[in-house]
């Protein structure tokens, strides 16, 4: 019974920004479970990496260069998807930037970027997927998100205004889907080893070591730290659990 609980035999997962970092992660968990994985991504080169390294593991993976900022590109792509591995049943919506600047100095042409690529890109690749995973009887998504759901910082306005609006998005697909059987969730990463924060370290003075302090696990996360939830939310063992925003962060936000 267990095994089936976390089993993702003849599942499809399409992963947005699936080429590194935390979606990659996602990925080899899901394609470790029995998913075939979709990459999705605007750099071939790095999701073609992707795709043959999660197919050396015995997995059957497609890389899709598409620009989740467009809806005409999002259709594009959930229909290749579907001609290549058959279905869509589970979307981790992982594509996203940050342009570290205080509000006053921002541009709204990285404000645009920024929302459009971590926020409205969820929203066109849930509204691409629904109709297909709604004849199919259910499905999962999975929205990340980041602790700037839940904290603020002088320096990421439009990257907080992009995770917090996340959060509320996953509730209202839960809300709207349920009677689908579709179930949407949010993950909120800690702080990561990935390479946007090893830019944001060379960036933000002192931050490597503020992390550690606040961090009760006393590490930075790694990308295999979130095989496991993507495996939970993706499977019949989170049947039942809808609208959350799960944090995955070692305990940093649970410290006063």
């Amino acid at each position: 019974m267990a095994t089936k609980l976390f089993d993702l035999s003849g599942k499809v997962a399409v992963v947005t920004g699936g080429n590194g970092g935390i979606g990659l992660g996602m990925a080899k968990g899901l394609a470790e479970a029995g998913a075939a994985i979709a990459v999705v991504g605007r750099n071939e080169a790095k999701s073609l990496d992707a795709a043959r390294e999660l197919e050396r593991g015995g997995t059957k993976a497609i890389s899709v260069v598409a620009d989740v900022t467009d809806k005409k590109a999002v259709g594009a792509m959930v229909e290749r998807v579907k001609a290549e591995l058959g279905r869509i049943d589970i979307l981790v919506n992982n594509a996203g930037i940050n342009i570290r600047k205080p509000p006053h100095t921002l541009e709204i042409a990285e404000w645009d970027s920024v929302i459009a690529t971590n926020l409205t890109s969820a929203f066109l690749c849930s509204q691409a997927v629904y109709p297909d995973m709604k004849a199919a009887g259910g499905g999962k998504i999975i929205n990340i998100g980041s602790m700037m759901s839940i904290f603020g910082a002088s320096f990421t306005p439009a990257y907080a205004a992009s995770k917090g609006g996340i959060v509320q998005f996953t509730r209202s697909c839960a809300c709207a889907w349920a009677a689908d059987n579709i179930q949407a969730n949010a993950v909120l990463p800690g702080w990561i080893d990935t390479d946007l924060t090893k830019r944001a370290r060379k960036e933000i003075d002192g931050l490597h070591d503020r992390v550690l302090a606040r961090t009760p696990a006393a590490r930075w996360g790694g990308i295999g730290d979130f095989a496991g939830v993507a495996v939970f939310l993706a499977s019949p063992a989170s049947d039942f659990v809808t609208g959350t925003a799960i944090p995955v962060d070692g305990g940093y936000s649970i410290m006063g």
